[in-house]
């Protein structure tokens, strides 16, 4: 895996939009990344569908305009989140060009485009190198999350869920969940940008739930290729794998945890929780995902 060169960050102005920007520039720091954020705002034309039948065509009218209306101002507060964001961390910005980067440093780009927010992400996923959406807490079913459900499985690409808080950093010591599932492998190789810089490594695992396959010496000799000193950290899940692995991130001061996505099939997720499940409603750290 390359360094991590272009991160997106689709933002909707949130309460947990800037700390969605605040954890992707703490990720970026060092590795000279563009940050594109990305704003998308519904077609006004979809509100009609909505409103029922029967409407005249002055009410249609009045409709639009109002939807209208509110994607302004929506575009208005989130471009006025990016400025002060841009100008807190005096990251240089550009616009969506690779020849105005500017080496070993942070830029960064605003867009908004108009459409449904579950294509259009997943179309600009696949040629980002990451993705950071914020925390998925609506008030309903966390695991529900279009936005992060459309990344992981349509973009082929990892993504980063960030933490209800703006972290002081992340990247700098990582923990890996290993159960040498193909998710957990592509979960692995996503945060070599961030494990090859890191001050500390730790890759979680717990003999009940590896899979046959290699070893976690093998892992750890793996890390070594590329300069990576990690240590392995047996743990005893318990009754709740999800809650013991992010107990041991916290005890070792951990600002990121990697780990793959549904390694069961998802309906099975949803139904009987699972270790996605649980990160998703409970992680206080950035949460690398792949799968």
């Amino acid at each position: 895996m390359s360094v991590m060169k272009k991160i997106l960050i689709p933002i909707q102005g949130t309460p947990y939009s800037e700390i969605t920007m605040n954890t992707a520039y703490q990720l970026a720091e060092g590795l000279g990344a563009h940050l594109s954020v990305l704003h998308i705002y519904p077609d006004t034309r979809d509100v009609i569908p909505l409103t029922g039948e029967g409407l005249s065509g002055s009410m249609i009218e009045e409709v639009m305009n109002a939807a209208e209306q509110e994607n302004l101002r929506r575009i208005r507060h989130v471009r006025q989140i990016y400025d002060q964001f841009v100008g807190k961390w005096n990251i240089i910005p550009t616009a969506f060009r690779a020849d105005e980067m500017v080496d070993g440093k942070t830029t960064a780009s605003f867009t908004t485009l108009m459409g449904r927010e579950s294509n259009l992400i997943s179309y600009w996923a696949r040629l980002s190198d990451i993705t950071i959406i914020s925390h998925p807490d609506s008030g309903e079913e966390i695991s529900s999350s279009e936005a992060l459900h459309t990344i992981l499985f349509d973009s082929g690409c990892p993504v980063v869920i960030a933490p209800k808080e703006s972290p002081k950093t992340a990247g700098k010591r990582v923990c890996i969940a290993w159960n040498g599932s193909a998710e957990s492998a592509a979960a692995l190789h996503a945060s070599l940008s961030w494990t090859t810089r890191a001050d500390a490594v730790t890759i979680l695992y717990t003999p009940d739930y590896e899979k046959q396959g290699m070893e976690i010496k093998d892992v750890i000799e793996y890390l070594r290729f590329h300069k990576v000193k990690a240590v392995a950290q047996e743990f005893n899940p318990g009754r709740d794998t999800g809650a013991s692995m992010l107990d041991i991130c916290n005890k070792l001061n951990a600002d990121m945890l990697c780990m793959g996505a549904y390694s069961h099939p998802r309906w099975q997720q949803l139904i009987l929780g699972g270790v996605t499940r649980y990160m998703l409603e409970n992680a206080n750290i950035p949460v690398l995902m792949n799968r």
